[in-house]
């Protein structure tokens, strides 16, 4: 296995290690399954981290891996300081730290602090009464005096954001499902609580936390109904048809987010905060998360998780949204990720998957800001075929067939080509193995020279050896219908990044004194016409 850069990065040295990182996530239910049970754990995690630091990444996400019943997979907490047994141990996560550590690699786990599960032991305690301890830890509120919902609110899997519950003779607030009750973060009590789950994982040298869902954490406190979204468009959950003024986004999360970066600064070392932010609102509230340096790092938001096509004009919104102004938070990217269909299933419209594969691996490492990889990206993975009797994400069900789905992205992670289930476990695994995957195995890739694998090694290792790619500012210079250029500049080097996203040749030549550094899907160099899903980095020679 190709070992390529040490754990000590020189062109990091005197900076954060997270300003322009790329971060592999890893979804540990698909990712390798140790004891045979069907579901991956972290003692599978730790078995194959030397491929992880092979491809060159600087940290690892780590998708929910704590206790949980599981109705949402691990985003339904139930204890935010315990290892759920089909992951294994506390042991087990402690190895897994340690040996990341040594690999040179940060660790970074997910946090959710918008809401836990009903089976939470918070949860059980505020529902007993009105008058308990936790009474006021989680949303509640009374019904209309008609016995409807308190607001109109809609839940992000379909249905009320509100559950009737006999035992306090009120409503609880779900945005999810209504297994996830609300946390009332507004609470100080239940801030301290979340906060010393932070401290809990710190302690055990985690490097960072991303936040789940954070513009969900605290809404409108009068519960004020939310107008309908007269945007025109296909709708598929009641949720889609409101506008989301009052049920999200407060203003007063900054406050907590004030408080979480105090709790995180106080830890030595660069510790790294990014947030999840989705919705209409996500490039505003992205800014006002990571603006100034008393809030978080970093945030992602959904400009290329859902997109149906990859054009210039959508890569253009990027350095649009984060120009660099004084100030201003560090951008984070993503293509595919455990909640999105893979990108190369979205993008691809027929074309080769390979090569499509690959244009976008070099795509992704080009844009400014940190980049998160997912598993099986640097394998060119298409999105897994799921049939419907098979289906256990209650998203993908309540919406088939009308979405991809979530479950195609999340089937078990291909190693091996010799076993029945691609080397991902003895056992049937919880999400069928796509047969297309197990050709695309890791130890199949490792073998083939031309494999997209190596490519990605290639292009990721880009970011430590060209610091215009990971630190540089992004102009772009030129988005037409299928021809992307822009320019990534930082002090002492200047790189030109040119794709052909279309489907057919473009005209192009390179501006005289520059030289190919890195290049896709251009076999015959460049001369004049630049190939469909083509890609080329360049660097000035003269």
């Amino acid at each position: 296995m190709n070992m390529p850069f040490p754990a000590s990065d020189p062109l990091a040295s005197g900076r954060e290690w997270w300003r322009g990182a790329v971060i592999y996530q890893v979804y540990p239910r698909s990712f390798a399954d140790t004891n045979n049970d069907g579901i991956g754990d972290l003692p599978g995690v730790t078995a194959h981290l030397e491929h992880i630091a092979s491809l060159g990444v600087d940290a690892i996400w780590l998708s929910p891996f704590f206790t949980s019943p599981m109705k949402d997979f691990g985003y339904d907490v139930s204890d935010y300081v315990g290892i759920d047994p089909i992951f294994g141990t506390m042991a087990d996560f402690d190895r897994m730290v340690e040996k990341a550590h040594a690999l040179g690699l940060k660790i970074i786990v997910d946090q959710v602090y918008a809401h836990t599960s009903d089976e939470h032991a918070w949860f059980r305690e505020s529902r007993h009464d009105r008058t308990g301890p936790k009474a006021d830890w989680y949303v509640w509120a009374d019904a209309k005096p008609e016995g409807s919902p308190p607001s109109n609110w809609q839940s992000v899997f379909g249905g009320p954001a509100w559950t009737w519950d006999a035992r306090r003779g009120q409503y609880y607030m779900h945005n999810f499902l209504r297994e996830q009750p609300q946390l009332n973060v507004r609470n100080p009590e239940v801030q301290e609580a979340l906060l010393a789950v932070a401290r809990f994982w710190l302690d055990r040298g985690v490097d960072g936390f991303r936040c789940d869902a954070l513009n969900f954490s605290m809404h409108d406190p009068a519960l004020t109904d939310n107008p309908p979204d007269p945007r025109p468009g296909k709708r598929t959950r009641p949720f889609d048809f409101q506008l989301h003024d009052h049920n999200q986004s407060h203003p007063d999360i900054l406050k907590f987010l004030t408080r979480l970066r105090q709790t995180v600064d106080a830890y030595p070392g660069d510790r790294f905060l990014v947030a999840e932010v989705a919705g209409d609102r996500a490039n505003e509230e992205m800014h006002l998360y990571t603006e100034g340096t008393d809030r978080l790092q970093s945030a992602y938001g959904f400009l290329y998780l859902y997109a149906p096509k990859l054009t210039p004009e959508l890569v253009r919104e990027g350095p649009a949204m984060w120009p660099g102004t004084p100030g201003e938070g560090w951008p984070s990217w993503a293509f595919s990720n455990h909640d999105a269909p893979r990108a190369v299933s979205r993008w691809a419209e027929g074309r080769d998957p390979k090569a499509y594969a690959e244009m976008a691996l070099l795509l992704l490492i080009c844009l400014r800001g940190n980049v998160f990889v997912y598993q099986g990206e640097e394998l060119g993975l298409p999105q897994g075929q799921v049939p419907f009797e098979r289906l256990v994400d209650p998203e993908a069900i309540a919406n088939w067939p009308e979405t991809l789905g979530r479950d195609g992205a999340r089937t078990p992670m291909p190693w091996r080509t010799d076993n029945g289930f691609a080397g991902f476990s003895e056992h049937e695994p919880w999400l069928p193995v796509d047969p297309r995957h197990v050709a695309l195995a890791v130890e199949a890739q490792e073998r083939d020279a031309d494999a997209t694998l190596h490519l990605a090694r290639r292009v990721i290792g880009l970011r430590r050896t060209h610091p215009a790619l990971r630190l540089g500012s992004m102009t772009v210079l030129e988005a037409g219908e299928d021809l992307l250029t822009f320019e990534r500049e930082t002090e002492g080097e200047v790189l030109i990044c040119v794709f052909n996203l279309g489907h057919y040749p473009v005209v192009w030549a390179p501006p005289s004194g520059w030289s190919v550094v890195q290049s896709v899907n251009q076999p015959d160099g460049v001369s004049g016409a630049l190939q469909p899903m083509a890609g080329l980095i360049l660097s000035r020679t003269a």
